[in-house]
């Protein structure tokens, strides 16, 4: 078994109100040297917690999230050469539309798959 970590990404529309909805988990497992994120956004389920929420940003974020974990570089991401030195900058506390919640962990032996697993717990409505 290996231990990982992980954050779930938060859609915050209002930073003053605290108010978030679950849209994209971040697992990091040094032992297995995997950082990747997975994300699912509900255009019906925005719509009715944030009207106002440019869901098209939203999206744009959470890809740039992804990208950042897969290492690419560019488009205003940041040149970090390590898994964890980019999860690091994933966690760190900001006042934007997607927020990370705090650090979890757990053990696993296949990280892909307990991303997908976390995403259908913690993400998806279907499976709550």
């Amino acid at each position: 078994m290996k231990a990982y970590q992980y954050v779930v990404l938060r859609l915050v529309p209002r930073v003053d109100r605290e108010e978030f909805i679950n849209v994209g988990v971040v697992l990091y497992c040094q032992d297995a040297d995997f950082l990747d994120a997975a994300w699912e956004l509900d255009d019906a389920r925005v719509a009715a917690f944030a009207p106002m929420c440019d869901a098209a940003g939203v999206r744009g974020m959470l890809e740039r999230i992804r990208a950042l974990c897969r290492g690419e570089t560019g488009r205003g991401l940041p040149t970090l050469d390590k898994p964890g030195q980019r999860f690091g900058w994933i966690i760190a506390p900001r006042s934007t539309v997607v927020q990370p919640g705090p650090v979890h962990g757990g053990l696993t032996e296949h990280p892909a798959a307990e991303l997908a697993h976390l995403i259908d717990r913690l993400v998806r409505m279907d499976h709550a």
